[in-house]
């Protein structure tokens, strides 16, 4: 009976110590982290990849403007706002912000579930790109236009690779794209490129401005992001242990 009775203390001893345990987290805190991996994914390196993904979209924003004051002719997407802006009014930044909205939308029957780049990225660019647009004109004679655009692409692929680097969630025309991969199983590169044309047909019917700068944006964003996003993707933390 003794012996019975020193074993059935020492059990409630050590529940009761594995309960009071100053090593185990308190609910509190394990709801919380278990919110922010709810909205943040992966958790590791945010310290890091919060203020690159904010870089990224501002540079983004910076860029499409830039790409604007050349001149030349803008990738799909912004040949759309513009035509929006002459049509309806308000600002090339405002249109970028609204469709990200609506585009956004979409991805309910789609069952996407953003990240927080992915508002981040509504919020921003359009934002960055007004304030640009606010800040720095047309340049004079068309080699400096040459240049300036020249510059935009290029720092929109570095922007790119920074955001998307980032693993905070993929922008809303990105997560558009991938839905309607999933759901229709079609190629990404037939749903990226009929989404492309039929924004770009759109927006050229609103007046909107394609040229030159359309074409160089189509050829070389992909390799320039492909160059740029291996330097900027922020590794896992299962990638930083196996380094390690």
């Amino acid at each position: 009976m003794a012996t019975t009775i020193t074993t059935t203390t020492t059990t409630a001893t050590t529940a009761t110590t594995a309960t009071t345990s100053p090593s185990a987290p308190p609910a509190s805190a394990t709801a919380r982290q278990s919110l922010a991996v709810r909205v943040l994914g992966d958790t590791h390196a945010l310290g890091r990849r919060l203020p690159q993904l904010a870089v990224g979209l501002t540079l983004y924003g910076v860029s499409m403007a830039l790409m604007l004051r050349s001149g030349l002719g803008l990738d799909p997407w912004d040949v759309f706002h513009q035509g929006l802006q002459r049509v309806l009014g308000l600002t090339v930044g405002a249109w970028v912000t609204i469709c990200g909205a609506l585009v956004l939308l979409l991805w309910i029957p789609l069952r996407q579930r953003p990240g927080v780049g992915t508002v981040a990225n509504v919020l921003m660019i359009g934002a960055a790109m007004d304030l640009t647009l606010g800040l720095v004109g047309g340049p004079h004679g068309l080699p400096g236009r040459v240049a300036l655009m020249a510059a935009a692409v290029v720092l929109n692929g570095v922007a790119s690779g920074l955001y998307i680097g980032a693993r905070l969630g993929p922008g809303p025309r990105d997560g558009l794209m991938t839905g309607l991969h999933r759901r229709t199983g079609r190629s990404l590169r037939l749903i990226r490129t009929g989404i492309e044309l039929t924004v770009l047909a759109a927006g050229l019917l609103l007046g909107g401005t394609a040229g030159v700068g359309t074409v160089v944006y189509a050829l070389l964003i992909g390799p320039l992001v492909q160059l740029f996003l291996p330097w900027c993707t922020v590794p896992t933390a299962a990638q930083t242990s196996r380094k390690g």
